[in-house]
């Protein structure tokens, strides 16, 4: 079998620029705090959006200037279903969180609070706006807003390519493995079960390679 048919695509990410542009437009928005706080959660975690909309306070805080370093997720997706996370799992669904986001998170507590949002720990972690498409979610952000904010900050942010907010996940994952070339740790962190998923992530992608060209000798 032809080497080219057993290639695997690097998972498409953004770059270090594209990450610093749309977290710096959405936070220099003070409206926008909510969804710049959904996306450095995407960036600096990977977790799905189906797994950011199921968050309660409680998962990310134990009170409201405690972040816990750690999420232990309670409500996750498998095959496209939300399981509840005492069912038994092969996969530990834990994941840590960087502490420039938890740093982020206790803000975003605060402001919450002096916002009128519950702030209890089975309150959601994310809100939408009265009026809008999530009502009959009971108010808690939708994974289709999710998506939609994402795309709207990439064309605030000037993008030239979009890409779906999962792309975040991979984004979050290849960061990872870039900073410590440890397949085993990226996995615990993206919650494969096995190790030959995570290990797209250690590919090359062509911003590598251009790069490493740029400072070949010529």
């Amino acid at each position: 079998m032809p080497y080219a048919s057993n290639a695997v695509r690097a998972p498409r990410a953004l770059s270090a620029a594209e990450q610093k542009k749309v977290l710096k437009v959405s936070g220099e928005h003070v409206a926008g705090f909510r969804d710049h706080m959904i996306l450095s959660l995407a960036l600096g975690t990977g977790l799905r959006e189906l797994e950011i909309s199921a968050l309660n306070v409680g998962d990310v805080a134990r009170g409201p200037s405690e972040i816990r370093s750690r999420i232990q997720l309670t409500t996750f997706a498998r095959k496209g279903r939300v399981r509840p996370g005492g069912a038994a799992a092969a996969v530990d669904q834990r994941v840590f969180v960087p502490k420039i986001v938890r740093l982020k998170l206790r803000k975003f507590l605060a402001w919450k609070k002096r916002e009128g949002e519950a702030v209890g720990k089975d309150a959601a972690l994310f809100w939408a706006p009265l009026g809008g498409h999530d009502v009959a979610n009971g108010g808690r952000i939708s994974t289709r807003t999710i998506r939609y904010l994402f795309l709207q900050w990439q064309k605030r942010a000037g993008f030239e390519r979009i890409f779906t907010f999962h792309e975040l996940r991979h984004t979050a994952l290849t960061n990872l493995y870039k900073a410590t070339k440890d397949v085993l740790l990226v996995q615990q962190q993206a919650r494969h079960a096995s190790v030959t998923t995570t290990q797209m992530y250690s590919h090359v992608s062509e911003e590598d390679i251009r790069r490493a060209v740029d400072d070949m000798p010529g």
